[in-house]
């Protein structure tokens, strides 16, 4: 696979279930994403302005080539409600490869 269609699974934190269903929807909705799992809430643990927070949050596992990620990041970031949300992507290093092609499809534009 040639590195524009490189898979990423990308980590997003979401403050409620509604703002996650939002985000995934339209990602998958622009084409930046093929596929976004809305995950089980979660407690998130963390330094915030010098002070430790807790917080319930709705992760989102997105997939997307490493070639829309930049779209992707720009588009997360203009939409999500934190200050500094977490966007994180991780190569996915093997997969079914009729997967992996269908998440290069789905993002093609």
């Amino acid at each position: 696979m040639d590195d524009s269609r490189e898979i990423l699974a990308v980590l997003c934190n979401c403050p409620d279930a509604g703002c996650a269903e939002t985000l995934a929807r339209g990602l998958v909705e622009e084409g930046l994403a093929a596929c976004v799992n809305q995950l089980a809430p979660v407690q998130s643990v963390y330094r915030w302005q010098g002070r430790t927070e807790i917080a319930a949050e709705v992760p989102l596992l997105i997939k997307t080539t490493r070639a829309r990620y930049p779209a992707l990041q720009a588009w997360l970031e203009a939409r999500h409600p934190y200050d500094l949300p977490e966007i994180i992507a991780l190569p996915v290093v093997a997969g079914l490869p009729a997967y992996l092609r269908w998440v290069g499809d789905a993002t093609s534009g």
